[in-house]
């Protein structure tokens, strides 16, 4: 029997599904001598640090760095303890017979970094010894499907994808919970204060941004704008010098020679430059350019543009979605024609799919040497039949992305008069004389070399023309935007470095801040961790990630060229580089933030209150750490940051009980309590007192 294992239950339906295999039983489909399983995400991940020793948040467990990592069940918080998720113990169940019984297994997780991880996890935590399989698909279609169960790869071609996606795993684990508690500790344990490889270098990106914006200082400078006539059509130039100062700036405007001060053709034709430009087609989109369209189009977050790919992808009507390429091979262009035909009916851009089957198409995006684990995002050759408004949106934009970047080049004529009025004047404007790419989705050029004039009136060298109008107008320089999830994401591609060609962008996808299938999460993990919010269609820090930000950055966990450096590290095992050498690299790395963010984080102190959960009680002596019961005492969260109340749970062999303890801490005094006893084997009653964070005995005088 062959075991199939998805990474959830609505793909390996399908899967069954291609196959005939229509047996439900729980846990799997199964027929025509195929079984089919399923995890639902990560049922498997590394196991916390109380399994390696490293109980309670210690200055003394600090770094954590197992020598070897444990895999552990999925875990829940239930009534404040973590325990097994019931439903992830039966389906492991469900799989671990399944795998027994197999003769072979085939794995049709996801077809990538974490895909990968998923399965291999789960494989080792049951020990299994039974050769496995990859189904490697960029489509659910039912041939996309059928040709890969044709083609199944030997599971060992892609062991160095698992070193990756292991390394990725434990790097963070590593990362994020010495970071994380490092800096907590040192800042009283009074908040749980989240850092992480990606996240933290992330939200410095968002608070220096931000910082900058708000302390830029506008520059005010003066321009003059003079209108020239021509045969009745009115064009706009602009002074080729800015002015610092209103005087310098009216002198020359005094200068101009328009028609209100009497004269009649007061603009002379210096030069006219005609330059021909082609605009190449945009590249065909990854997940990260997908995710920044539909922002800026329609407002969509990048977690719900993800979360509508995969829809579309699960409905076989798109590829594979977390791809981080934008390019395809010979292979996958071969079905281009088909897919162009099968948009000619689309309501909004069916004409130009009409029209590219009439010319040679474009293979600017097709480049087998660019193609990474998958190729760009494509419309499958199924053919939607009604979608709900969201998932429209999505679908459209890959689809007419498709047809844009195999259309032909949009050409334009740009046109540059330069002109003399008692100084310099330049007007720009540009005639677009074949839209070419730019008409599938009919848009406008949105660059700003066209602001001032749509089109210029034909003018040659030596003809003088009438100012019919001329105005001093006052400026100010203006800051950097605040990110938004569109520009944000643009910005992590390149760990922040700012370039706008898209095909050198491609070039350094590998040192990007995370992947294109992590970078939606990130950002929700800032704003689940009170880190940054949402306002508008900006993302903007709290005051607690400017606080954080503000210890943090110059520090290195806080460096987006360092992270970026990491997941080029990351690619580089995928392809066979060292392991171990990575793994090194990260222990001392960890090492190194550890002690900065111990160093750093006692300036946290007076900038958080506690956030005090339901039965959590306040430190009676520092007022700012939170009580913690333990078999051996009672002690202040904020003990690392020199808070030194501590209540014994066994007093003179007496050993407390949690009430007793509580009622000291509420009252400051207990009632007598019986049964202590001395150094010298006597038994005593005496009440507790508290004083200055610790329990003194207290005798009550005997009546008479």
């Amino acid at each position: 029997m062959k075991v199939v294992i998805a990474e959830k239950p609505s793909v390996a339906k399908e899967l069954a599904k291609v196959f005939g295999a229509t047996t439900v039983k729980s846990g799997y489909m199964e027929g025509k001598g195929y079984t089919f399983t399923w995890a639902f995400g990560h049922l498997i991940q590394l196991a916390a640090p109380e399994a390696y020793g490293f109980k309670g948040w210690k200055l003394e467990n600090l770094p954590m760095l197992p020598e070897r990592f444990k895999l552990a069940v999925k875990q829940n918080k239930v009534n404040g303890v973590m325990k097994d998720d019931p439903g992830v113990v039966k389906q492991l169940n469900v799989i671990r017979d399944l795998f027994e019984s197999a003769d072979e297994i085939i794995v049709a997780t996801d077809a990538g970094r974490e895909g990968e991880l998923i399965f291999r996890y789960i494989y080792y935590h049951l020990k299994c010894k039974k050769p496995f399989r990859r189904l490697w698909i960029s489509s659910q279609t039912d041939e996309a499907i059928k040709n890969g169960f044709r083609n199944l790869k030997p599971g060992s071609e892609y062991d160095t994808l698992f070193y990756s996606a292991q390394c990725r795993s434990e790097s963070d684990w590593i990362v994020g919970l010495n970071a994380t508690q490092a800096l907590s500790i040192a800042a009283g344990n009074r908040s749980v204060l989240s850092m992480g490889r990606v996240q933290t270098p992330t939200l410095a990106m968002i608070c220096a941004r931000y910082l900058e914006n708000k302390n830029f200082i506008p520059q005010i400078y003066y321009q003059i704008a003079i209108f020239l006539n021509k045969d009745g059509q009115v064009f706009k130039a602009i002074s080729v010098k800015n002015f610092d100062k209103q005087e310098a700036a009216q002198k020359v405007f005094d200068q101009v020679k328009d028609v209100a001060s009497g004269f009649t053709n007061g603009g002379d034709i210096l030069n006219v430059e005609v330059k021909p430009r082609k605009e190449q087609p945009p590249l065909l989109h990854d997940l990260s350019s997908l995710q920044q369209e539909a922002n800026k189009r329609k407002g969509f977050t990048a977690d719900q543009t993800l979360g509508l790919a995969q829809t579309l992808y699960e409905s076989k009507l798109i590829t594979y979605p977390r791809t981080g390429s934008r390019y395809i091979g010979d292979d996958v262009f071969a079905e281009i024609p088909g897919l162009v035909v099968n948009q000619s009916e689309h309501p909004i851009f069916g004409k130009q799919a009409a029209f590219l089957q009439t010319v040679k198409l474009n293979k600017r995006c097709v480049n087998v040497k660019k193609v990474t684990d998958h190729h760009a995002l494509l419309p499958t050759s199924n053919k939607p039949t009604y979608l709900p408004a969201d998932q429209q949106v999505i679908y459209d934009l890959i689809a007419g992305r498709m047809l844009e970047a195999f259309h032909q080049e949009c050409i334009k004529e740009l046109t540059k008069i330069s002109i003399e009025s008692g100084s310099a004047f330049v007007a720009n404007g540009t005639v677009v004389q074949s839209p070419g790419w730019r008409a599938v989705f009919n848009q406008a050029d949105n660059e700003k070399e066209d602001e001032e004039n749509p089109t210029l009136p034909k003018v040659v060298k030596g003809e003088a023309l009438p100012v019919e109008k001329k105005e001093l107008l006052e400026k100010q320089t203006k800051p950097k935007s605040l990110y938004n999830e569109a520009s944000l994401l643009k910005a992590m591609e390149t760990s922040g470095k700012e370039i706008e060609d898209d095909e050198l962008r491609q070039a350094m996808k590998d040192t990007g801040l995370g992947t294109p299938a992590t970078r939606a999460s990130i950002i929700e993990t800032l704003i689940k961790r009170d880190y940054i919010k949402r306002e508008k269609k900006n993302l903007l820090p709290s005051e607690k990630g400017l606080a954080v930000y503000d210890l943090v950055k110059d520090k290195q966990i806080a460096q987006a060229e360092l992270t970026g450096l990491w997941e080029k590290r990351l690619e580089e095992i995928r392809t066979g580089a060292s392991v171990s050498d990575f793994k090194n690299e990260i222990r001392e790395y960890a090492r190194t933030i550890t002690k900065e963010l111990l160093d750093v984080g006692r300036g946290l102190n007076e900038l958080f209150t506690p956030e005090l959960q339901e039965g959590d009680v306040l430190c009676p002596l520092c007022k700012k750490g939170i009580v913690r019961i333990t078999d051996k005492a009672a002690g202040c969260s904020a003990y690392a940051s020199g808070c030194k109340f501590v209540i014994w749970r066994t007093m003179c062999e007496k050993k407390l009980t949690d009430e007793e303890i509580m009622g000291l801490i509420a009252t400051g005094k207990t009632a007598v309590i019986k049964g202590f006893k001395s150094k010298a084997g006597n038994v005593f009653d005496a009440s507790l007192l508290l004083s200055e964070g610790k329990a003194h005995f207290v005798f009550e005088p005997k009546g008479e």
